[in-house]
C-alpha cells in the first residue's frame, strides 16, 4: 500500500503538527515583524487577565504559542506529537486521537489557571497534550522500550518508568513551588502538566473501550410468542464485492477504508476489508 498513492486523505496527525507550527509562526510574525507582543500574550496566550476579561479561547488557542527564545521546546512537542501519534493514532482513530488532545490542552489549562488564579502569569505550549498522549502510550506499552537523548547520549528506558518519572517530578514542582506561589527552577506549568496526565489517564481506564454515540441504543423489547412471527430463513446475505478487476473501483473501495480506518481506527476493520487491503496491494504493484 505504499507504493503506490491511492488517494489517501491527510492524517489528523499532519494536520496536527501542522496546526502547532503555524501558530508558531503566526506568533513569530505578530512578534517580530509587528512587534505586537502584547497583541499575542493577550488574545492568544493564556493569562489570568485575559480569561477574566472573558477570553475563554484562550484554554486552547494557548496550546499552539511556544517560547519564541527557545526552539528546542517547540522541536521536543513536535517530536513527541509524531513518535507517539503514530502509534497511536492507528489505535484510537482520527476523532478520538484529537479528541484526546484537545482535552487535554484545555484541561491543562484550566488547571493551570485555578492554581494561579491570585497571580496574573502566562502560559503557552503543548505540553499537556503531548503528556496525555504519553501516558496513554504507556499504559498500552508499559515494557516497550524507547531510545532518548540525554545530552547527545541514547538512553533505552520503558514508558512505565518514563510516565512515573514525570509524574513524580511534576508532583514535586506543584508541590514546593507552584502551590506555594514561587517560580519553577525549570519555568514549566506542572498544574497543567499533571492535568494534561490524568486527561490520558481517565481516556485509558473509562473511555478508550467504550463506544462513543450522540444517541444512546434503543432498548431491546421482548415480545410475547404469540406475537413473533415465524422465523425465516437465516442464510446470511451475500458477501458485497469488489470489482478487482476495475482500477477505480479499487481505488474507490480502498479510498472508503482508509478514510474508516482515520476516523474509527484500524482495529474497525472487518476481514473482508483487511484482506481486500491486501488483494489491493498486490494487484496496484503490478500495474
Amino acid at each position: 500500500m505504499n507504493n503506490q498513492p491511492l488517494g489517501r486523505r491527510t492524517s489528523p496527525l499532519t494536520w496536527l503538527m501542522c496546526s502547532v507550527v503555524a501558530g508558531f509562526l503566526i506568533q513569530m510574525v505578530l512578534s517580530r515583524w509587528f512587534h505586537a507582543d502584547a497583541f499575542v500574550d493577550s488574545q492568544l496566550a493564556l493569562t489570568i487577565s485575559g480569561l477574566k476579561e472573558g477570553h475563554a479561547w484562550t484554554l486552547l488557542t494557548y496550546g499552539f504559542l511556544h517560547s519564541p527564545t527557545n526552539l528546542l521546546f517547540i522541536i521536543g512537542n513536535l517530536l513527541a506529537i509524531y513518535f507517539l501519534g503514530r502509534e497511536l493514532l492507528p489505535m484510537l482513530g482520527g476523532r478520538r486521537f484529537l479528541t484526546l488532545y484537545g482535552s487535554a490542552i484545555v484541561l491543562g489549562g484550566a488547571a493551570w489557571a485555578a492554581v494561579n488564579w491570585r497571580h496574573d502569569g502566562l502560559l503557552y505550549g503543548a505540553t499537556a497534550g503531548v503528556d496525555a498522549l504519553l501516558i496513554v502510550f504507556a499504559c498500552f506499552f508499559p515494557n516497550q522500550e524507547m531510545t532518548f537523548l540525554f545530552f547527545f547520549i541514547p538512553v533505552r528506558l520503558k514508558p512505565k518508568y518514563v510516565a512515573y518519572g514525570l509524574v513524580l517530578f511534576d508532583l514535586f514542582g506543584f508541590a514546593f513551588y507552584e502551590v506555594m506561589g514561587a517560580p519553577s527552577p525549570f519555568d514549566f506549568a506542572h498544574s497543567s502538566h499533571l492535568a494534561g496526565m490524568l486527561v490520558g489517564l481517565v481516556y485509558y481506564r473509562f473511555l478508550h473501550d467504550a463506544e462513543w454515540r450522540l444517541l444512546p441504543k434503543r432498548a431491546d423489547i421482548t415480545l410475547p410468542h404469540w406475537l413473533k412471527r415465524t422465523a425465516r430463513s437465516t442464510a446470511p446475505a451475500p458477501a458485497y464485492r469488489v470489482n478487482l478487476t476495475s482500477r477505480s473501483d479499487i481505488r474507490a473501495e480502498v479510498d472508503r477504508i482508509l478514510d474508516k480506518i482515520n476516523s474509527e481506527g484500524f482495529g474497525s476493520l472487518t476481514p473482508e476489508e483487511k484482506h481486500l487491503l491486501d488483494e489491493a496491494r498486490d494487484l496496484l504493484s503490478r500495474h
